[in-house]
């Protein structure tokens, strides 16, 4: 590939509409804070730079000793000089090679120091932030940043930084050289560079298109393959006899990809032609005019060997000055990447603890919801007045249709979410006033999606309470009617659990997630359809685990199980923002409102059919 040409070829010489449109604003303060990532490496960057410029300075002694090898060797008749030449050719490439070994190898230590650093950052900064954060982020966008975002810094920091250090010192060591030897030689092969570099630029943007189309065109045969070739869609061509149609566009598609890439590769391969003629022409010019010098001219102080190291030299130089040409595209890439990072760090924590937040007693603690208002977005308000109280030591079971926000009024209590108006208050103290972590460490919660991470039974059990004993863990498991399966299975509670615990059934994974909470031994309890993953048997020997669980705690329990209502202190009939009916069964039965009508709908289903199985 001559000289120059690699980048200018593709993305990295151009930059896309998308980041025209979105880059970054440069300010003082941006790159004060992209700075200050650095700092902390400074001495390292000041032994990279000598580095850098120590290997400019010695690149350009081979073309100068070749200069020498022609003028002094190669016309005398002792061998000694011509060997001593080329001994110290030998010595500067292995030394500029040392060095650059020792550049690279500091770079890279600096970039995944830089790297470790923000990747403690980050996932601190995401472990603290609201639950909120989580259910509106994609979940793919948090690893790009995480890993791919931070990652490409150590393309920045050893790629652009050092690149645009290393071109610049690279010419203007090289003009320096190349005007101290012979400034018309010099200026004749500076005059060659725009020959290389308009060409670049306009045949690039030509492949730089026809990539973006070609790229285009393979997205959408590989979406067209992964929908009709996937067991759902390759089902759903068969029953509606769309095979031929379907052929048909994969065909279309499929030939427009072909003639894109052997256009892209057509224009690469005349471009190759082009470009070695001009890589070629540099150096005839400077042979043409040395030579006039020396034959017409006469001029003394041009010899062979400085025409010789002219060329040498002005090859040198064409590679990175086409590089410093995209010093823009690098740049803004570089600080689009930091502004992305930077834009996650800068979402603010809204939930935080206070930093003497109290720390009351919350055995048998009185939950009480002050005419509670919430919602996820300003336009749609969820919750408009919650107001209820539940006694310490009690349990109240909270029904409602689908969606009324069962599960957001007990979130508010843990502090997933904060209120937008009244107050929850634990013990009597508003829980925004109570440490986080005190608060958190003595509710226990179980969900209806029960999750379990990639690792043991023991290591997820252990998640709870990690100094917890074997015998505890037992008991608990025990409690939970789960110990009999574990200790059946090959390795016990050393078992993996499989990714998010697909190796379990729903059940099992349920009752491990009760068992968890047991062995956490929470002041406060809440229950989130925790029996919707288990069979009526399960269920039953479950029940009888969590009476034993919630009895002398505050407990809250969101059932679609009648089994699990009836044995509420009292039953909170959450409709439309607001508590519409609270009461015994007996009590909302006798009033024919809502709970009535779920009483009929779903609880009186239930019992018919468990009663014909009977």
């Amino acid at each position: 590939m001559p000289p120059g040409m690699g980048r200018g070829l593709g993305p990295r010489g151009f930059l896309t509409d998308e980041e025209k449109q979105n880059m970054p604003k440069v300010t003082k303060s941006l790159l004060v804070r992209i700075l200050s990532y650095l700092k902390p490496y400074w001495l390292q960057f000041v032994f990279v730079f000598i580095a850098i410029l120590l290997s400019a300075g010695i690149g350009l002694l081979p073309s100068i000793i070749t200069g020498k090898v022609v003028d002094e060797a190669l016309v005398g008749t002792e061998l000694w000089p011509l060997i001593r030449l080329l001994l110290m050719a030998f010595a500067t490439l292995v030394t500029s090679q040392v060095i650059g070994v020792l550049e690279n190898y500091i770079n890279a230590w600096i970039s995944q120091r830089i790297i470790f650093d923000m990747k403690n950052q980050m996932y601190d900064h995401l472990q603290h932030m609201p639950h909120s954060f989580f259910t509106t982020e994609k979940q793919g966008d948090i690893i790009t940043r995480m890993n791919t975002d931070i990652s490409g810094v150590s393309s920045v920091i050893s790629g652009t930084l050092s690149s645009i250090v290393n071109n610049v010192s690279v010419v203007v060591t090289t003009l320096v050289a190349l005007f101290t030897m012979n400034w018309k030689l010099a200026l004749v092969g500076i005059v060659v560079i725009p020959l290389l570099i308009l060409p670049t630029k306009s045949v690039g943007k030509t492949r730089w298109k026809l990539l973006t189309e070609s790229q285009a065109k393979n997205d959408e045969m590989n979406q067209l393959i992964n929908e009709t070739l996937s067991v759902s869609g390759s089902m759903l061509v068969k029953l509606f006899t769309r095979e031929k149609k379907e052929y048909e566009r994969f065909v279309d598609v499929n030939e427009e990809v072909t003639q894109l890439a052997l256009k892209e590769q057509r224009s690469g391969k005349w471009f190759m032609v082009i470009m070695g003629m001009f890589t070629q022409l540099g150096p005839l010019l400077i042979y043409f005019a040395g030579g006039y010098l020396i034959i017409s001219k006469g001029d003394p102080t041009l010899t062979v060997g400085v025409i010789t190291a002219t060329v040498a030299l002005i090859n040198r130089l064409y590679r990175p000055v086409q590089s410093l040409l995209n010093i823009q595209v690098d740049f803004t890439r570089s600080l689009a990447l930091f502004t992305r990072i930077f834009d996650y760090f800068d979402k603010e924590n809204t939930i935080v603890s206070k930093p003497d937040g109290e720390r009351p007693d919350m055995k048998r603690a009185t939950i009480d919801f002050d005419h509670v208002e919430f919602s996820y977005t300003p336009d749609k308000p969820l919750l408009t007045d919650i107001d209820f109280t539940v006694p310490g030591g009690q349990m109240f079971a909270i029904v409602g249709p689908s969606g009324s926000g069962k599960s957001t009024v007990v979130n508010l209590i843990p502090r997933l979410y904060d209120v937008c108006g009244g107050k929850v208050t634990v013990s009597g103290v508003d829980v925004r006033d109570i440490d986080l972590t005190h608060l958190r460490e003595r509710i226990g919660v179980v969900t209806q999606d029960t999750y379990l991470f990639n690792g043991t039974i023991r290591e997820n059990l252990l998640y709870a309470r990690d100094d917890a004993t074997q015998e505890e863990i037992e008991a608990a498991c025990r409690t939970a009617s789960i110990h009999d399966f574990i200790v059946n299975q090959p390795d016990g509670y050393d078992t993996m659990v499989g990714n998010r615990g697909l190796k379990l059934s729903g059940g099992e994974k349920q009752r491990l997630s009760i068992a968890r909470v047991i062995l956490k031994n929470p002041d406060i309890l809440i229950l989130d359809e925790a029996t919707s993953a288990l069979d009526s048997i399960s269920e039953n020997a479950i029940q009888d685990a969590l009476e034993v669980l919630m009895e002398d705690r505050t407990s809250i329990v969101i059932a679609h199980r009648l089994s699990t209502i009836l044995k509420a202190d009292r039953i909170l009939v959450v409709k439309d923002g607001v508590i519409a009916e609270q009461g015994t069964h007996e009590e909302l039965l006798a009033r024919e409102g809502t709970y009535r009508g779920l009483y009929e709908t779903q609880f009186r289903q239930i019992l018919d059919y468990e009663a014909e199985k009977k």
